[in-house]
């Protein structure tokens, strides 16, 4: 038996974020915490959303304290504003770290024996239903506005904790490119490549079916074709809507069926040394592919041929790695680092990267069994 679960409802196209305050009066709510990060405070995206609240005369308190990669702490300090303020709803307004950030914090609002964060790691036995949330993305590339998943940093143990819950889904998605046009290009690249990881890595993971086939192999496509101009000109607003619209769909198929080890390894890249998710999923994911190549031959065929290769004439095993050199040509045409070493990590940790990423909840849903060794190999080869 398979299951989806998706969103209560979305909107999508350049301006939608218009429906926001019509959205949350029809609703009944009275207070917004508005979670969002001093970038997008400093660059103006915030004001896109408060001056829509102002002329409502909507009631909203503002929260920006959260790290790239979300905390603990981040999200008990979310708490603390959001019971300050009374709010019952919350805004979120950025990218994976502040959706991600407001789903833990709706969970333990109507769940508050988990207030010490850490227990929500994995699937949590939670019983209530999230705090409603509203999520409004600013990247293409987390889908965190239509999954059921989020990711928390346990910054004692230097750890990426994997929280699973349907109950956390957003209410309400708003996937307006218009908030996305600020993305400089760096992150373009980067989060767009982790929307092409949600979708391979989607595709070939052990809990892949027919419907989420569908999906993934429809991102790759939208990607493949569109993620180059966006990276080159922001302001190509076809790019950005057909960008916004993969990593939606992407995420429509992984939060359903799962990831693997791509995500598993990056997680613990992201614990311990604050590497941008997007960045630590770009630069291994064709380490992994070639990893996984010889498990999944018919896929990374059709992976091919979604990344616009001809492989009309190849053998099966040369249709397999024209995907793999076909993704790594996208992430050096996009200006993703190559290995780890330019992202100052210390090759003496790469042991105990090894240890997290073995022991990461994503790594299961790998097609290729893994072991210790092998994952130390993987990360020794992207050194």
């Amino acid at each position: 038996m398979n299951r989806i679960v998706l969103n209560e409802m979305s909107y999508f196209g350049a301006g939608s974020r218009a429906v926001l305050p019509e959205e949350i009066k029809r609703r009944g709510y009275k207070s917004v915490l508005l979670v969002s990060d001093k970038d997008l405070l400093r660059f103006g995206v915030v004001e896109k959303i408060t001056s829509l609240l102002d002329k409502e005369h909507i009631a909203y308190r503002l929260f920006t304290e959260i790290k790239q990669n979300p905390t603990v702490a981040n999200v008990q300090d979310a708490l603390a504003a959001l019971k300050a303020c009374r709010a019952d709803v919350i805004v979120a307004l950025g990218g994976g770290s502040a959706i991600d950030t407001a789903k833990a914090t709706g969970i333990i609002a109507r769940n508050p024996d988990f207030g010490d964060v850490v227990s929500l790691e994995g699937v949590a036995a939670t019983t209530h239903k999230s705090l409603p949330v509203i999520a409004l993305p600013t990247t293409a590339g987390t889908a965190a506005e239509v999954t059921i998943n989020y990711v928390i940093t346990d910054e004692v143990h230097a750890k990426k904790m994997v929280c699973v819950d349907p109950k956390d889904i957003p209410v309400l998605a708003i996937v307006d490119a218009e908030l996305m046009s600020s993305m400089p290009r760096g992150l373009t690249a980067a989060t767009g490549m982790d929307a092409l990881t949600h979708a391979i890595e989607g595709y070939i993971t052990l809990g892949a079916w027919d419907l989420t086939n569908l999906f993934h192999l429809e991102a790759i496509k939208l990607i493949a074709r569109y993620l180059p101009a966006a990276v080159a000109d922001g302001s190509d607003m076809e790019a950005r809507e057909k960008m916004a619209l993969a990593q939606y769909v992407a995420g429509m198929g992984f939060s359903n069926v799962g990831l693997g080890l791509v995500h598993g390894m990056a997680h613990p890249l992201g614990a311990m040394f604050d590497v941008p998710h997007g960045v630590a999923n770009a630069l291994l994911l064709p380490y992994v592919m070639q990893f996984n190549m010889e498990s999944s031959l018919e896929k990374y065929a059709d992976i091919a041929v979604a990344m616009g290769v001809d492989v009309s004439n190849l053998s099966p095993r040369e249709k397999a790695q024209a995907a793999v050199d076909a993704v790594r040509k996208l992430a050096v045409e996009v200006h993703i680092p190559q290995k780890l070493s330019e992202l100052g990590i210390d090759k003496a940790a790469l042991p105990e990267l090894s240890k997290w990423a073995l022991a990461d909840v994503c790594t299961p849903g790998n097609p290729r069994q893994v072991e210790l060794s092998d994952i130390l190999a993987l990360y020794e080869s992207a050194y």
